[in-house]
């Protein structure tokens, strides 16, 4: 499971680079995600840009990291995929999540050095 963590000023940006997001890697997203989200921010965008999947488990890994950074911190989702996304809309998840369509624009700092 490839998560690259870029920290900004007032976020953390954690792009995902699978394809997907699904039962076989669900329990390594979690963890991975425990690990790199211990930042001091109070902002988690994570940039679903590259996955093109996401099954029932992944949307319940996605789940399971926003209750874990909760309540200090909040996950917000960007970039995601037409398939992606309607997997959130049909679950009405995409009122529980902050959804942004573009990814942040990073700093030319963060593009040059990782957060973990």
């Amino acid at each position: 499971m490839k998560l690259v963590p870029h920290l900004q000023e007032d976020f953390l940006l954690v792009r995902v680079e699978e394809k997907r997001i699904d039962a076989a890697v669900a329990i390594r997203f979690k963890d991975k995600m425990r690990e790199i989200a211990n930042q001091p921010v109070t902002r988690v965008i994570l940039d679903l840009s590259q996955v093109d999947f996401l099954d029932s488990s992944g949307l319940g890994a996605v789940v399971a990291v926003m209750k874990m950074l909760a309540p200090e911190r909040q996950l917000e989702l960007a970039g995601m995929t037409p398939t992606v996304n309607k997997v959130f809309a049909l679950t009405r998840m995409d009122s529980v999540f902050t959804l942004h369509a573009a990814v942040p624009k990073l700093s030319a700092a963060a593009e040059s050095r990782h957060a973990g």
